[in-house]
């Protein structure tokens, strides 16, 4: 049992090629890449890193309940992060007007916000997972989220409550991007959609309470407290994850389905040396510097002196786009990067075109409804703080819900990519009614509507998109590309809040300078700057309406740059291959929801897709590896 994973399946029926004809045979499947496209080599165990190994050797001897424990504990997870997040945001306010010093905050918060992207954290705490193991990720990014609420809750000056916010937007990073890993990890394809979006579902109840527990904790206690429960909640929600992770690691060891550790018995420079090249530093290096260089200047563009003509800002720009060139070079490069961060080889059709719809969905999302629907509420459609912050939320409570029944349907379907098509047509729909109707005077419903519409073909696509990127690699490379594809989409935010701020800063001064009537032309700038100054104005009065003006005209642009960068979702949609769920072989071997083991002579519940099952014979030490396929009922 020293290399378990070295031995070949017994073939037992051939497997239809997906997407034509011809029939395959098992073994002329594992000779391909998942796109159908011949890589004349077997995807050996042998290239399997110490964590996907492991993780696989867990899911031998999964448990019922075992399972049914760790799925509770990543959505009890998934809650307190979700509920964090809506809670700490009317603290937020409280903590640094405290210090009595906003001066540095807004830098550190444009610094979290690239710490959030991949650049710096989603695909090295995927490798991280890769190399060294699931629980130990999770473990990591626990530590540094608590680290990070310690330091805030503790903290006396403005200083030590910015520099909280790295390890805080770290560890918060790392547990998103290992929860949806674990989950692709425990899951056959035709459940991972459905099961993806299980750490979105607390969304649909901490939206609408976060701020009333938030509203709670000031009255009854300090905003410390508000930060600092989340240390002992969130560990306490970890632990029925932890343990079953490590007990049945344990139990994997006892019974010779895991190796020792690569690094047992190393010096200390051999052991450097392998971490190295497993971890690929050099690429996580250059990529974190790649991305962090162009993804500041994006923020902080429209907050510095010179803008985008600034020396500084184009200099990190230039610098930010040579290191992405440089990147693939690196990862292409045997010899410096034997284990690369991102193998070129991902690289298919459906890969790219997954990753490029993330990226243009988010970028539309980040034209239409954020980060300036809220203030066009407030001001042209002249809602309450606590309507306008309903609307907004709109979009994110229908997506979820969306995605949360589209998964259902591909569940039984056992196809994706026609509701990745059809979610992206209903997205530039929507995107087509908000120009039509998100405008003044237009009624409570119809712009209500417009979110309703747009959150539809979101939660339509963007599920469904991860779930073919993750089925177009294998399972040694599913948490890569399911960081790179959430990388995307982060990335496509960015640049179109960056595009956004462009617009806002650019048209909304010189419109407020051109319509203001003579004497409050005066007041341009302290309007544009200051939405209170705004709001002051009277409804129907000539400013008001010159500001409702200036306002609407510039929402119409950036919904035009909208509807024009969507285009490309539903092209990229199309260009995705139509893989058939129900007949593609499962990336996972062992337990796994809709999957099943076989151990001893006990055989698990018959589910779609084809499996790997085990039987283990403890006496001889040996063990039988078996192909089946399965069918419901």
């Amino acid at each position: 049992m020293d290399d378990i994973h070295s031995e070949e399946p017994v073939l037992s029926k051939p497997q239809h090629d997906v997407g034509s004809d011809k029939i395959i045979t098992m073994d002329e499947m594992a000779s391909q890449d998942v796109e159908g496209n011949s890589t004349g080599r077997r995807i050996s165990d042998h290239s399997l890193q110490e964590g996907v190994k492991n993780i696989e050797a867990v899911s031998m001897i999964w448990s019922k309940w075992g399972l049914i424990a760790a799925y509770a504990s990543i959505f009890l997870i998934a809650f307190s992060v979700s509920l964090e997040g809506q809670v700490v945001q009317s603290l937020s306010v409280f903590a640094t007007s405290s210090f009595n010093n906003h001066s540095l905050i807004s830098t550190v918060y444009v610094v979290q916000g690239v710490l959030t992207f991949e650049a710096v954290i989603k695909s090295p705490m995927a490798k991280v997972a890769d190399v060294f193991g699931r629980l130990q990720a999770f473990t990591f990014s626990i530590l540094l989220y608590v680290l990070g609420y310690i330091q805030m809750a503790t903290s006396s000056n403005v200083q030590t409550f910015a520099a909280a916010q790295i390890f805080y937007s770290a560890g918060n990073t790392g547990i998103q991007i290992l929860t949806q890993i674990l989950i692709a990890d425990t899951s056959n394809l035709l459940n991972r959609a459905l099961w993806s979006s299980l750490p979105d579902v607390p969304f649909l109840i901490t939206v609408w309470i976060g701020s009333i527990i938030g509203n709670d904790i000031l009255k009854t206690t300090t905003w410390r407290w508000g930060y600092g429960m989340w240390c002992i909640i969130l560990p306490a929600l970890f632990l029925p994850l932890a343990l079953t992770l490590f007990s049945n690691n344990q139990k994997a060891k006892r019974l010779g389905l895991t190796s020792s550790s690569q690094f047992k018995g190393m010096r200390v420079l051999k052991a450097l040396k392998t971490v190295w090249f497993e971890l690929d530093v050099g690429g996580i290096v250059l990529l974190g510097g790649a991305f962090s260089l162009i993804l500041i200047p994006l923020t902080l563009a429209s907050k510095t002196k010179g803008g985008w003509h600034d020396g500084g800002i184009i200099a990190m720009l230039v610098i930010g786009f040579v290191l992405l060139v440089i990147f693939p070079l690196w990862e292409s490069w045997k010899r410096a990067a034997p284990r690369p961060l991102i193998p070129l080889h991902l690289f298919n059709r459906t890969f790219c075109a997954g990753c490029g719809l993330g990226f243009f969905y988010f970028m539309v999302f980040y034209l239409s409804v954020q980060p300036y629907f809220y203030s066009y509420l407030l001001v042209v459609q002249n809602k309450s703080v606590t309507a306008a912050g309903h609307i907004t939320q709109t979009f994110s409570f229908t997506s979820t819900a969306a995605s949360i029944v589209i998964s259902l349907v591909i569940k039984y379907t056992g196809i994706y990519q026609p509701f990745v098509v059809l979610g992206s047509i209903i997205y530039l729909v929507g995107i087509g009614l908000m120009i039509q109707y998100r405008s003044i005077g237009a009624s409570t419903g119809a712009i209500v509507g417009t979110q309703i519409v747009v959150g539809i073909g979101g939660g339509m696509l963007n599920v469904p998109a991860q779930l073919g990127v993750q089925a177009s690699t294998n399972h040694q490379h599913v948490a890569i590309a399911t960081a790179v594809y959430l990388t995307c989409v982060e990335i496509g935010g960015a640049v179109g809040s960056a595009i956004s701020g462009a617009v806002w800063g650019k048209n909304i001064p010189v419109k407020l300078a051109e319509y203001l009537p003579e004497a409050n032309k005066v007041n341009a700038s302290a309007i544009y700057n200051n939405i209170n100054n705004a709001l002051i104005y009277p409804v129907g009065s000539p400013a008001r309406d010159a500001v409702n003006r200036a306002y609407q005209e510039t929402m119409h642009n950036l919904l035009i740059i909208a509807i024009c960068v969507c285009v490309p979702v539903l092209l990229l949609a199309c260009l995705m291959r139509n893989y058939d769920l129900k007949g593609m072989g499962e990336q996972v071997r062992g337990r796994v929801v809709g999957g099943t083991v076989e151990r001893g002579s006990k055989v698990g519940e018959r589910r779609y897709g084809t499996f790997w099952s085990w039987k283990l014979d403890k006496d001889k030490g040996k063990d039988v590896r078996r192909d089946t396929l399965d069918c419901e009922g």
